[in-house]
């Protein structure tokens, strides 16, 4: 008895911080009606899930918090640690479909690359490809990966999970050259506190591939900074990279900016966390505005080259997205409470007053991002990933002024843990009950069937929320079979309807040349219809093209929750 009140009192921050985070969880359960995320509400993620059992599985994922805090394995290797854990723990949403349909533009671009090369992207894109207010960089990467590997899902996932992973390894690399290993380890281990990201992560989207480049350019111009030389040309290539990845990224880049000033600074040089010796003013100077200026000369190329696509984006960017982003946001409460562990955002508070009582004007480097997101009020989640690594940096520099390392180890993998249940139990499976769910079993069970050609039909309801034409990239996403599709029973709406509407582009979208032409034959073809609900009466002219065939696959999930659904029904040639 007396053993065991000796270990309680020498780590009663065990009991403390695992009864912290049950409480956390049933707060947030309790409260999820306050969570208005536009894809991972707790409000429509919990509803209908067993909330107890999540909390069951939570109690032993505690208690193997502990265990892993004892390991020293994990100080030993920090980086391979790091990279594996991620990567394997975001390989387990790669089961989820594709819920958001930008993703049917990504695929569109992508593909026009690997069927028409390199050259036909670059003198197409923003012309006969559909750019919208899309930048080049990760769709061309995307098509590249389609050209030399295949066309195949699973080969973006391998790719985005290697830049989520690199990003966390990115994120421990910029914290243990501004503070130190422990800073950069938690602040690395933090980033997987984040649930959000963990359902992104499988998306053939530009949101993680944009925060992979952000957080390198953060860190190769530190480096650039520090050790001069080569840095310097991969420091302006990686700031091109972020660039041309997405135009929010453009407010972001000035970080560089701020670490480039703090640098100058006296103070700031001599609190170096590693072993380079402070530069002289003169040195940093030289440094930053040649990293600066090659990035300068390499973007404006590319600009110049594209000049009439990038200004007619920035104004439909200006006119349309900026207005739209108060109509679709969402609360700080949501973002930074529900979709990222609340204990995350407590040390990140807390953070602000310690680098304050140190004077720490490096800390000012990682505190910039989050600012300009209070500042501007930027209020949609999906625009601001990008921050989370200098997020998960503010909360490791919180969590590393409690001088137990045991303590602070300990409560990292609390925090990673409770996420990782969050999404494996909670959002992963609501993420399987939308019904973009039907596009990806209808593309498995077309790859099943002996047809090798599939001809699609799309219909739309009389009040229709989006076209639905650009479901079919999707579905030719999820299926290795030849895609025919020239018939589309489509309600268009009038401008002044659809103008303010977040799914504008779907009525803008028009699917490309590739899938009407006559490359493939229709005769014996299978047949796909596409509509709001498979109970939908087919159009007369359909109906006829279908005689002699028989309905093979129905796939009709619906969550219940989005106003834009997707029902698949499979046809096949009649046959005994």
């Amino acid at each position: 008895m007396g053993n065991i009140l000796k270990w309680f009192k020498k780590n009663d921050y065990v009991l403390i911080f695992s009864l912290l985070a049950l409480l956390i969880y049933i707060v947030l359960f309790v409260s999820r009606s306050l969570d208005d995320n536009r894809l991972t509400s707790w409000h429509w993620a919990f509803t209908n899930t067993n909330a107890a059992r999540i909390f069951f599985i939570l109690m032993p994922g505690l208690i193997s918090a502990y265990i892993f805090s004892r390991v020293k394995l994990i100080e030993r290797y920090p980086a391979v640690f790091l990279f594996v854990s991620s990567y394997l723990i975001a390989a387990l949403f790669w089961r989820e479909p594709e819920v958001i349909m930008d993703a049917s533009r990504y695929f569109t671009q992508a593909k026009h690359l690997e069927i028409y090369g390199i050259g036909y992207f670059f003198r197409e894109w923003g012309r006969d490809i559909m750019a919208w207010t899309d930048m080049p960089l990760v769709p061309f990467l995307y098509g590249l990966i389609f050209k030399f590997f295949g066309e195949t899902r699973l080969y973006i996932e391998i790719f985005t999970t290697f830049l989520f992973s690199m990003t966390v390894v990115l994120t421990y690399m910029i914290g243990k050259i501004l503070w130190g290993e422990d800073t950069g380890l938690y602040g690395g281990m933090l980033l997987l506190g984040i649930p959000y990201l963990f359902v992104q992560v499988p998306l053939m989207l530009v949101d993680v591939p944009t925060m992979f480049f952000l957080t390198l350019a953060i860190f190769t111009f530190i480096m650039a900074l520090k050790r001069g030389g080569l840095w310097i040309l991969l420091s302006s290539l990686a700031v091109f990279l972020a660039f041309y990845s997405k135009y929010s990224a453009w407010m972001m880049l000035s970080v560089l900016g701020v670490v480039f000033v703090v640098y100058l600074l006296p103070q700031s040089r001599q609190l170096s966390a590693v072993s380079c010796q402070p530069q002289k003013p003169r040195t940093y100077v030289y440094r930053g505005s040649v990293t600066f200026l090659i990035a300068a000369v390499l973007i404006g190329i590319v600009f110049l080259y594209k000049d009439e696509v990038f200004l007619e984006q920035i104004r439909l960017l200006m006119a349309y997205q900026k207005p739209g982003l108060k109509r679709w946001g969402e609360s700080f409460v949501s973002t930074f409470f529900f979709q990222i562990h609340p204990l995350i955002t407590a040390a990140a508070l807390y953070s602000a007053y310690a680098a304050l009582r140190k004077k720490d004007l490096k800390y000012l480097i990682i505190l910039w991002l989050v600012l300009l997101i209070v500042l501007f009020q930027i209020k949609r989640i999906r625009y601001i990933i990008m921050v989370f690594p200098m997020l998960s940096l503010m909360a490791s520099y919180g969590l590393v002024q409690i001088e137990k390392k045991e303590a602070v180890k300990f409560i990292s993998l609390c925090i990673v843990i409770s996420s990782v249940v969050v999404g494996l139990f909670g959002y992963l499976p609501f993420m399987q009950k939308i019904s973009a769910v039907n596009l990806k079993d209808a593309g498995r069970f077309l790859d099943s069937i002996e047809e090798s050609n599939i001809e699609v039909f799309t219909l739309s309801p009389a009040e229709p929320v989006s076209n639905p034409s650009v479901s079919v990239p999707v579905l030719d996403y999820f299926t290795k079979k030849n895609i025919l599709y020239n018939y589309e029973n489509i309600s268009y709406q009038p401008f002044e309807k659809i103008e303010k509407s977040s799914l504008r582009f779907t009525w803008e979208y028009k699917n490309p040349e590739y899938y009407s032409g006559d490359k493939y034959s229709k005769e014996n073809a299978a047949v796909v219809v596409i509509s709001d609900s498979t109970n939908d009466a087919l159009p007369e002219g359909i109906g006829k093209d279908l005689a002699g065939y028989r309905l093979s696959g129905v796939f009709n999930i619906f969550e219940g929750v989005f106003r834009y659904r997707t029902g698949v029904r499979i046809y096949q040639p009649g046959r005994h």
